[in-house]
C-alpha cells in the first residue's frame, strides 16, 4: 500500500486536481512538495463552485487546506 507521500512523489511532474476546504480546487502540474503537504502547482486554474476564477503560472497550496488530492 502506498503512503500519502509516496502518492505525491509519483505524482510530480503529472496533472493533479487538488480538492481544498471552502469549495476550491487547483488543477495543475505538481512541481513540488513537502512534509505538511503544502503543495507547488505549474500551469494552475483555480476553480470556486466548479468555475474557473483564475489561471496562474504558479500556485502554492497550503497543505492545511487540502481535502484530497486526485491524480
Amino acid at each position: 500500500m502506498l503512503k500519502p507521500l509516496g502518492m505525491l512523489n509519483q505524482a510530480l511532474t503529472k496533472p493533479v486536481m487538488v480538492e481544498l476546504k471552502g469549495n476550491r480546487a487547483y488543477r495543475g502540474i505538481l512541481e513540488g512538495y513537502d512534509p505538511h503537504m503544502n503543495l507547488v502547482l505549474k500551469n494552475a486554474e483555480e476553480f470556486v463552485n466548479n468555475e474557473v476564477v483564475r489561471k496562474m503560472d504558479v500556485a502554492l497550496v497550503r497543505g492545511d487546506n487540502v481535502i484530497f488530492i486526485s491524480p
